[in-house]
């Protein structure tokens, strides 16, 4: 997998996808791991193609998102 040179996010990810992140803080995979995965699919612009990169990109470098907050 390929990844961004400014950040370790996949190089593929739409432009609506990284201004999403971008605007929620996250800027590095290792972000990711402060929010829940429901979380991160409410972001305009976050559809079901862009997690589809987000899950095996997280899951290549042993991350996950944050646990469901009881």
């Amino acid at each position: 997998m390929q990844y961004t040179r400014d950040s370790d996010l996949p190089v593929k990810l739409s432009k609506p996808a990284q201004r999403a992140l971008a605007g929620a803080g996250i800027v590095q995979l290792e972000h990711f791991t402060k929010f829940t995965e429901a979380e991160v699919k409410k972001l305009h612009g976050m559809g079901p193609h862009a997690m589809k990169q987000i899950l095996p990109a997280l899951a290549a470098r042993g991350l996950s998102f944050a646990e469901k907050v009881k």
